[in-house]
């Protein structure tokens, strides 16, 4: 599984990690800006996209609404899950409104199902 996160402001590994997920067992990378975001989801063609809502210099709202315009006109794949991740769930919210798949506080992160093959027991 590839993962690729859009945050600015925690360690998403290190969040993981202190929830004892095995980051070794897939490939992680975090932008801490959106600067040219179509072309690093392009490049690394994640399987897992995390945004974060509140990110310069784009927003994760926007972010989406680019990504998903750029799926349309075929000029890009879609990660099979893209989930919105904010602390303030009404961000979160607006990101399910225009296709993300999932909305979850980030400091909740470590629960989505997505991990559980991945936990370290």
């Amino acid at each position: 599984m590839k993962v690729l996160a859009f945050e600015d402001g925690y360690d998403i590994k290190a969040l993981l990690i202190s929830s004892s997920v095995d980051l070794a067992k897939f490939e992680f990378v975090q932008h801490w800006t959106s600067a040219n975001f179509l072309q690093i989801i392009r490049q690394f063609s994640p399987d897992v996209l995390l945004l974060d809502h509140f990110m310069p210099p784009t927003q994760g709202f926007d972010v989406l609404v680019a990504l998903n315009d750029a799926v349309k006109r075929g000029e890009i794949k879609r990660p099979n899950k893209v989930i919105a991740m904010s602390s303030d769930q009404r961000a979160n919210n607006k990101m399910l409104s225009i296709g993300a798949d999932e909305g979850i506080i980030k400091f909740d992160l470590a629960t989505l199902s997505i991990w559980n093959d991945f936990v370290v027991k």
